[in-house]
């Protein structure tokens, strides 16, 4: 099996099994290890989704850009394909119909389950390294509308990237939490996962604001390059550091790499969970619009277009984009923040809290718009926006992701997680096109096109908290030892033979069999 130049553990590396958890005598309480705050596999696992943030924000800092250069040739329809499309990972062909084929998300999570954790984040990182680069260089003879083509091509493959760190990374990033220490594990999670993102959004939103101070608001074609070039810079770097890391001990004790996935009796147990944790990240069948994905992503998008409206069309690139990142900031004290909550009251109820207080907020910003969009209100508008991302963030944004990632057992973690991952990134999709159909329902008043997509985002949230109350389990910092405890005494209680679980001594020299043996006893303290 590739290694990708690895270096195998000393354990790996003599053939001898990696040490487990100890086994406690009977009746004594489980011996908890001393655990660390922070370990390499975690920041390497989930800190890719960086990408995730800045290409989803930088795009709409080169769509402001595209509609200075090209103003006759960025069209409504371009605009969208080209801003949607690294999302769905899809064709723009025919683009109802395909905006369910989340090609990363699913095709990482079948890969981080059936193949490898570490060498599917691998494959991932390339995809986004080479494409990105290849989007700053979009060109087709001289042709505009052909360069739009040519860039929506090239975030198709950004897109299949990025979704490949769904999967791969977050559900890596949750297991290997296990050695962190307890009390700590989901604030952890949080900080290299969605805070992650968020981080990519300000850097997203900044780059391109220092791009256009150097470029002293000239050189456009240069800005969005450069602003879309700098992308590359962060998976090189992460690339490198995925080189060190070994796949976590919970896939190489329960992997189902070597078996048939009994997947009768998986969504037997697990179906109604998914589709709850599915319907949360984003409605489904009804009209695809995400609960989350939605709020995040398409409003992010559109910020710096919402600024570009209040601001005259006069206006200096540096200052809408500085605004936009302003807006941007507000997103790090709600994730970074809230990341502790969620080890306080658990992700059920902190994700309830924040989106329920977000709804509220939402709902203030689309009654008292008309005040707020005034030119000498930027200021206030930036704050109440800044706290309705930042509620966002404390909410949903970092704990759908974490509920996904921990509310099933490791031999299918990367398909639950990317199914559910998959319905997020189809929201997003639809949000950027329904966003302007919500606007234009508002008909020749201003005001009410700005305020009819704050009352929809709204109201979602209140569904997304009722949704979450009622349907979904808390989880503790040992549930995913838990989980796997519970589904394979599933799998045994309905004649599956457990033992086949855990990869084999020839999977990157790991004896699977002795860490199965001496761990799977450990049922965890609930």
């Amino acid at each position: 099996m590739f290694n990708f130049g690895r270096k195998k553990s000393d354990e790996a590396a003599s053939g001898d099994a990696i040490a487990a958890d100890p086994v406690p005598v009977d009746g004594e309480a489980p011996l908890e290890k001393e655990g660390k705050f922070i370990t390499l596999p975690v920041v390497a696992c989930g800190a890719g989704l960086f990408s995730d943030g800045y290409v989803a924000n930088v795009i709409g800092s080169v769509s402001t850009i595209f509609g200075k250069l090209y103003p006759d040739q960025w069209t409504t329809d371009q605009k969208q394909i080209v801003n949607a499309i690294a999302f769905a990972g899809t064709s723009p062909s025919d683009r109802w119909d395909h905006a369910h084929k989340v090609v990363g998300q699913l095709g990482f999570g079948f890969l981080s389950d059936k193949w490898s954790r570490t060498n599917s984040l691998l494959v991932s990182t390339v995809i986004l390294i080479v494409f990105t680069a290849l989007c700053a260089g979009s060109y087709y003879h001289g042709s505009i509308v052909g360069m739009f083509q040519i860039l929506t091509a090239w975030r198709f493959f950004v897109g299949i990237g990025i979704g490949g760190e769904y999967p791969a990374g977050s559900v890596a990033c949750a297991e290997s939490t296990g050695e962190v220490k307890k009390g700590w594990r989901h604030m952890v999670f949080i900080l290299f996962t969605n805070s992650m993102i968020d981080v990519g959004f300000v850097i997203g939103a900044f780059v391109p604001y220092v791009v256009a101070a150097a470029c002293q608001n000239q050189h456009l074609s240069t800005q969005w390059r450069v602003s879309l070039a700098i992308g590359c810079v962060f998976p090189c770097i992460l690339f490198v550091m995925r080189l060190f890391i070994k796949e976590p001990e919970e896939f190489q004790r329960e992997s189902m790499r070597h078996v048939k996935t009994p997947y009768k009796l998986v969504f037997k147990f697990y179906g109604w969970r998914l589709f709850i944790v599915s319907l949360i990240w984003g409605e489904w069948p009804t009209d695809m619009t995400s609960l989350r994905q939605f709020l995040t992503y398409a409003f992010g998008i559109y910020s710096s277009t919402i600024l570009a409206s209040i601001y005259p069309k006069t206006a200096p690139l540096t200052t809408i984009f500085g605004w936009n990142t302003v807006i941007n900031l507000f997103y790090l004290p709600g994730t970074i923040l809230g990341s502790k909550v969620s080890d306080w009251l658990g992700p059920k109820y902190t994700l309830v809290l924040g989106v329920a207080l977000q709804g509220i907020v939402g709902f203030i910003m689309a009654g008292d718009y008309k005040n707020l969009s005034q030119e000498n209100m930027v200021a206030a508008f930036a704050v109440v926006y800044g706290i309705f991302l930042s509620l966002g963030e404390l909410g949903p944004g970092n704990n759908i992701g974490l509920l996904a990632s921990k509310s099933c057992a490791t031999g299918v973690r990367g398909q639950y997680y990317g199914i559910a991952a998959a319905f997020g990134k189809i929201g997003a999709f639809v949000g950027t096109y329904i966003y302007p159909f919500i606007e234009d329902a508002g008909g020749d008043s201003d005001v009410a096109s700005a305020q009819y997509p704050f009352y929809v985002s709204s109201s979602l949230c209140f569904l997304s908290a009722a949704l979450t109350f009622l349907f979904m389990p808390n989880v503790s910092q040992d549930t995913i030892r838990y989980e796997d405890v519970r589904f394979r005494e599933y799998l045994e209680q309905n004649g599956w033979d457990t033992a086949q679980l855990g990869l084999k001594p020839t999977d990157f020299g790991v004896d699977a069999g002795s860490v199965l043996q001496a761990g799977i006893s450990r049922e965890p303290e609930k």
